[in-house]
């Protein structure tokens, strides 16, 4: 508890982007588990993009967001920042005590964060040039074909079973893509019935990209 309360002397600082899904994963995870912190905005687009810039990439040699200073350290990648907060952190737990269940929220948090979200994101899509929307469209419906059947069988009122979990930080994020893409959701009645869940919930809606101090005044709620 000692090692707790000297911790928390610094707020932790989240370098992000309010349109960024990796980003928001960790504004979920903050939020449920009541974590105070500050923001960084780091605009992805503007300039030419402030991830590219020398400061920045001191901060994550990636140069994605989010980066995360936290306990003296910076961390980035959300999974393992999530992790880090789990571990950590006091809170309603992230990860179910159950191993299989346990390892059914990992196997979805990385069918999102790896067979998912890198093959629609910013950094890709520029590359892709303008076929971008269909191929964006493309991965999520393929990834989301693949989730769906795997959400038939481990959901109860969330992914996993009737806690909730990374699985659910992982879920509303890519919905939210999904539909910036105009990927039609309803055709994955599981996937859509656990998005309404979870976006009702405060700590989904207070972390939402609609709402963030760098979002832009046409895209607020």
């Amino acid at each position: 508890k000692n090692a707790s309360n000297s911790r928390s002397f610094f707020q932790p600082l989240l370098h992000g982007y309010f349109r960024s899904s990796c980003s928001w994963r960790v504004r979920i995870a903050f939020a449920l588990k009541g974590i105070d912190y500050d923001q960084v905005p780091v605009n992805l687009i503007k300039d030419g993009g402030q991830q590219l810039t020398d400061q920045y990439k001191e901060l994550n040699p990636m140069q994605q967001v989010p980066a995360v200073t936290i306990d003296g350290v910076t961390l980035s990648q959300s999974l393992a920042i999530i992790q880090y907060i789990e571990e950590t952190r006091p809170g309603p737990a992230l990860l179910p005590a159950d191993p299989q269940k346990r390892a059914k929220v990992r196997m979805i948090c990385d069918l999102i964060a790896s067979g998912i979200q890198p093959l629609q994101n910013l950094y890709v899509l520029q590359k892709i040039g303008e076929d971008k929307v269909s191929w964006a469209q493309h991965f999520i419906i393929r990834g989301f074909v693949a989730l769906e059947s795997l959400l038939k069988e481990t959901a109860g009122k969330y992914c996993v079973g009737d806690e909730i979990s990374m699985a659910d930080i992982c879920l509303a994020p890519q919905v939210y893509n999904a539909e910036r893409f105009k990927v039609d959701v309803d055709q994955f009645p599981t996937i859509k019935r656990l998005n309404q869940t979870l976006l009702a919930l405060e700590a989904f809606s207070t972390s939402h990209p609609s709402c963030q101090p760098d979002t832009p005044a046409d895209l607020r709620a």
